[in-house]
């Protein structure tokens, strides 16, 4: 079943004081674009996490943020800036000595008010803590990328319902035309008889030249071909549809073929009725092409 290039998932897993938050967001894109926004703590688990992602992943522009937050005290390291403090407290004195202020001593909470003094690290840099974290990393990813995986096939299966409509369209337009294409030469042998029996007020014509005349034209307007591909493209459509690896790069590729003889056919006749019929295909492989561009 094909899957949609658009989604949204979300997971969340909180383990051992720790809780951490996955979203993701994906848009069309022509290839695989996968961008990771997670805190520096985490980038050791980057590879990994795109390793992940990539064996669900296949195509579109696909944005992962990750947000972590600890409880632990184990996983925070508190040290004091000691220079920053003492430059803090040199220039308090001198203040103080200058202006002659009380009290003469400096309070502890007099330098709470630098809070740039302390310096906050997280310490989590062993394997134990390592190994802690995937595990509640791997679940909370696990869990967006079932929900995000989920969005899109529900999106392709709509997606799907609906070029399978075009595609019976397109199937019922195409016999149309081909019903209609063997009728071409012989109306126009009729209609090239009779302005060249008013042209010459006279029924005596060069039945030779007219006939030549005539398979010249039906040579020329002959559209054969081009519906046999035509009908071997959308045979091969439905048989990609219903294939289950993301083939939205073959499906693109395969309405520009049917584009193209579409195309074909309509510059080649010259006929009202198959005109008609083939500006209807136009429209009907448009819409599937604009479908398409939707398709992982």
């Amino acid at each position: 079943m094909i899957r949609s290039m658009t989604g949204y998932g979300r997971g969340e897993c909180t383990l051992l004081d720790r809780k951490f938050t996955v979203e993701i967001k994906s848009v069309n894109h022509r290839y695989n674009d996968i961008t990771i926004k997670q805190p520096r703590v985490l980038n050791a688990f980057e590879d990994s996490l795109r390793k992940m992602i990539s064996r669900e992943v296949f195509r579109g522009k696909t944005d992962v943020y990750i947000n972590m937050e600890t409880y632990s005290k184990d996983d925070i390291r508190v040290s004091v800036n000691t220079p920053l403090a003492d430059a803090y407290a040199e220039q308090i004195k001198a203040l103080r000595d200058r202006y002659d202020m009380y009290p003469k001593t400096i309070q502890v909470d007099t330098l709470l008010n630098y809070p740039d003094i302390f310096i906050v690290e997280k310490n989590m840099d062993n394997d134990q803590k390592h190994q802690e974290i995937w595990e509640a990393l791997e679940t909370a990813l696990s869990m967006a990328l079932n929900s995000f995986i989920k969005m899109r096939t529900t999106e392709g299966a709509a997606i799907y319902s609906d070029i399978l409509e075009k595609k019976a369209s397109i199937s019922a337009l195409t016999a149309r035309v081909k019903e209609r294409a063997p009728f071409v030469a012989r109306e126009y042998g009729e209609k090239l008889r009779q302005r060249i029996s008013e042209a010459l007020n006279t029924t005596a014509l060069d039945e030779a030249r007219l006939l030549t005349e005539i398979t010249l034209m039906a040579d020329r307007a002959c559209v054969d071909e081009e519906l046999t591909r035509l009908e071997s493209h959308i045979e091969q459509l439905g048989t990609i549809l219903n294939n289950t690896e993301p083939n939205g790069r073959k499906l693109d590729f395969l309405v520009q073929e049917m584009n193209r003889e579409v195309n074909t056919i309509g510059s080649k006749s010259n006929d009202l009725e198959i005109t008609k019929l083939v500006v209807e295909l136009k429209s009907e492989v448009e819409k599937i092409r604009e479908q398409v561009q939707n398709i992982e």
